[in-house]
């Protein structure tokens, strides 16, 4: 009769949840990763940004180089052909867990709310309970949104927030009381120093970044203050605690919305108004400049990004956001939190 060997215990299930990193540590895991990254000519220290995200969110984060049949694929694959039950998938690293009631019968305007960070606070919002506003330029993408959340829970407008005339119908669509605002459309620059910087991108950062947050803060704080209370989240930047982390457009831009906030929970504290900034680090949002970046400016700091630690989901940036505007953050007004997994303290 032939012998069996104890072959040792099997491998832990994976799932397109479990991050990065524990990919690569895995036996089975890390070479499919290995394999995957060969044929462009890179080594798994390309994953090194990216280790804590979950192996899913690479393929948002590839914007389409990395479909998500692949990734399907290799889940299948490492676990011997088969698909992991709910539990493996449950126990799978980082969890969103929302908290029913929190902001039940209030209304939160939401920009930027058909993509990356946006459209991850809007749909914790809802889930949450709140009436969302969510506006956006993208029609495609705000219709993606509302499919998920459902009519119910969501008003959808589309609206460039550095058009006066948009900034009116989003308020109008809020109706008579705002009781949250979440400021977070944003675009990035080229990265180009002031020497470099040309008018048109100059403009096009301070019109997204700061103009139009102006321009929809002061809109809707008439509606708080007749309320008696509100809760308003700027999203900055690291770029607005340093000035090592973007071109000097960017840099300056988020500048202005720590001033504007820090401004604005001065002088509306005793209105029970709360106006806070959160300061992400790096996030997978797919979120680029849409040009070629300047030279001088990424030789410049190609240094230090290289010290940024693993980047963040959008969920994980929501998670931060939907706090400073529960009651949760009844103490709070006037600061800058960085969520950023630490870079600040470097």
């Amino acid at each position: 009769m032939a012998s069996t060997q104890d072959e040792g215990p099997r491998p832990e299930p994976l799932t397109a949840r479990h991050p990065v990193g524990e990919w690569l540590e895995h036996p089975l895991g890390g070479p499919l990763l290995r394999e995957l990254l060969a044929p462009a000519g890179f080594d798994e220290r390309v994953l090194a940004p990216v280790s804590r995200l979950p192996l899913r969110e690479l393929v948002t984060l590839s914007q389409g180089r990395l479909p998500q049949d692949v990734v399907d694929d290799m889940v299948v694959r490492v676990n011997g052909g088969a698909v992991p039950d709910a539990d493996a998938e449950a126990a799978a690293g980082w969890r969103e867990r929302p908290v029913p009631g929190r902001f039940d019968g209030r209304t939160v305007v939401v920009t930027g709310a058909a993509g990356g960070i946006g459209r991850a606070t809007a749909s914790r919002l809802a889930r949450e309970g709140a009436r969302v506003v969510a506006a956006d330029v993208s029609p495609d993408g705000l219709g993606e949104l509302a499919a998920e959340l459902g009519e119910d829970s969501l008003v959808t407008v589309e609206a460039d927030i550095t058009r006066d005339e948009d900034v009116r119908r989003i308020v109008e669509a809020a109706g008579d009381r705002v009781d949250g605002l979440a400021n977070i459309a944003g675009v990035v620059d080229d990265f180009s120093p002031i020497h470099e910087v040309s008018d048109e991108v100059w403009q096009r950062v301070f019109a997204v970044n700061v103009d139009g947050m102006f321009r929809l803060t002061r809109a809707v704080v008439p509606s708080m203050l007749a309320a008696g209370g509100g809760s308003i989240v700027n999203i900055a930047s690291e770029a607005a605690l340093r000035g090592n982390a973007a071109g000097v457009a960017y840099t300056a831009s988020k500048h202005a919305v720590v001033g504007i906030t820090r401004s604005s929970a001065f002088m509306y504290g005793p209105q029970g108004v709360r106006v806070n900034a959160v300061a992400p680090g790096g996030v997978a949002t797919g979120m680029g400049s849409g040009g070629a970046a300047s030279e001088f400016g990424r030789r410049r700091t190609g240094d230090f990004l290289d010290l940024v630690p693993p980047i963040a989901t959008a969920r994980q940036l929501a998670a931060s956001i939907t706090f400073l505007l529960s009651d949760d953050g009844v103490n709070i007004s006037g600061a800058v939190l960085p969520s950023d997994g630490g870079w600040s303290v470097q």
